[in-house]
């Protein structure tokens, strides 16, 4: 059986590391201040992103983590992003990959959503 590797978070303004592996951006807009060439990107999958419809919601004065993450899993059931996130277990199941954020808290922000999913999910067969 072979080993599972965890699926890493990091900012995307760190700068890479080998043990990165595969490093793909799960945010819907670019990061400031960051060159496409910096970002040493192997993916950005904006299909995983949640809508800006929830990010705005997130950050206003109602939006509660817990909450937030009922909504984007529930957006993440949507074909589309499921077909993303199901390209995400299948490259987390060929090797470590790091899933990057511009968030400034990024074990409270989609990501860790991802991250968690990703990390608990088995790959579905081809």
């Amino acid at each position: 059986m072979p080993t599972v590797v965890p699926v890493r978070i990091r900012r995307v303004y760190d700068p890479p590391v080998p043990q990165d592996g595969a490093r793909i951006l799960v945010d819907r807009l670019w990061p400031r201040g960051v060159s496409k060439a910096d970002a040493h990107l192997d993916a950005w999958p904006k299909a995983v992103t949640p809508s800006t419809e929830l990010r705005r919601w997130f950050h206003g004065p109602d939006g509660t983590f817990a909450e937030f993450r009922s909504r984007y899993e529930a957006e993440l059931e949507a074909p589309e992003a499921a077909a993303a996130l199901e390209q995400l277990r299948r490259s987390a199941a060929d090797g470590q990959i790091t899933l990057l954020t511009a968030a400034k808290e990024p074990e409270h922000s989609h990501a860790a959503v991802l991250q968690e999913l990703l990390n608990e999910a088995p790959t579905l067969s081809a």
